[in-house]
């Protein structure tokens, strides 16, 4: 895993990314009308639409990743002793970012092997 992160927390920062970069396209268009006068309404209304759109995806992400943590399969983690989500076969825990696992056929390789696992299927 590249972030080293849960997946639930990495489909939270996803949302977080697009929410942010919508917000700053919606505000630089409507600096447009204040730099450049009557010309800079065009580019307010583009910025304000694709800021639109990336919060729509934003919103879409979010319910997403919501409707997954419901049916996630709470555990505790061995590390730290805290109740964690977990999706899929393996997941890390979204505290200390230990790799859970499920399946006993994992539970004892390390995490390089599990990423060589990944990379071969």
């Amino acid at each position: 895993m590249i972030f080293k992160n849960a997946k639930i927390n990495a489909f939270r920062t996803w949302g977080l990314l697009l929410t942010m970069l919508g917000m700053g396209l919606m505000v630089l268009g409507t600096a447009g009308i204040v730099f450049w006068g009557q010309a800079g309404k065009v580019f307010a209304g583009v910025g304000l639409v694709f800021g639109l759109i990336m919060m729509m995806g934003s919103l879409a992400i979010y319910f997403w990743a919501g409707m997954l943590s419901t049916n996630a399969v709470q555990i505790q983690c061995p590390e730290c002793d805290k109740l964690t989500k977990m999706l899929g076969k393996t997941d890390r825990c979204m505290f200390c970012h230990t790799i859970l696992t499920l399946d006993p056929n994992q539970a004892n390789i390390t995490a390089e092997e599990l990423e060589s696992q990944k990379s071969t299927t």
